[in-house]
């Protein structure tokens, strides 16, 4: 269950920061918004940005909302620790998570990103992720069911059907 506390989130061209839980910032009209919502009986917060786009962060995760093109409108996630799980519509520029490891690129679809020491983890949910180092190379494309590992290397991304076990404890940490 939602509860009706709200609070709104301005989001700078250059970014947001949000760590341990979300911070607040004044709203502005020229700036992009999302709504926080508590969810009722919980210590959870989950975001709602325009255009459809929800992220659930992991309690005490590390992130920065962007708006890269300055349009007003949410369309990338810097991801320095713990884990975010993103429900994004089709949405004309499509969305990015951006991580030291691993730059993951959408176009509607369900997806949890984790990162940590040196590797980021990506599971898609629904849809499909395309997923590529930052320094280019090659990426590869998640489906549902599918993730990927992300280290520091050079080498191919290897594609792999994740375990039921280890794709529940990575959603349990975000709530679902």
């Amino acid at each position: 269950m939602v509860s009706t506390a709200r609070l709104i989130l301005g989001v700078a061209a250059f970014g947001w920061a949000c760590a341990s839980g979300i911070t607040s910032a004044p709203a502005q009209s020229s700036r992009p918004s999302c709504v926080l919502i508590q969810i009722g009986g919980t210590s959870r917060q989950v975001l709602k940005c325009g255009d459809g786009l929800t992220i659930t962060p992991e309690r005490g995760a590390k992130y920065t909302l962007l708006d890269r093109n300055r349009d007003g409108k949410v369309d990338a996630a810097r991801l320095q620790s713990k884990a975010i799980l993103l429900d994004a519509p089709k949405l004309p520029s499509g969305f990015e998570v951006i991580t030291p490891q691993a730059i993951a690129a959408v176009r509607g679809t369900k997806w949890a990103v984790d990162t940590s020491a040196g590797t980021t983890a990506v599971f898609v949910i629904r849809g499909a992720v395309e997923v590529s180092r930052p320094q280019a190379g090659k990426g590869v494309v998640l489906r549902p069911g599918e993730g990927v590992d992300v280290d520091n290397g050079s080498g191919s991304l290897v594609v792999k059907r994740w375990p039921a076990a280890r794709a529940s404890a990575l959603l349990a940490r975000l709530g679902q």
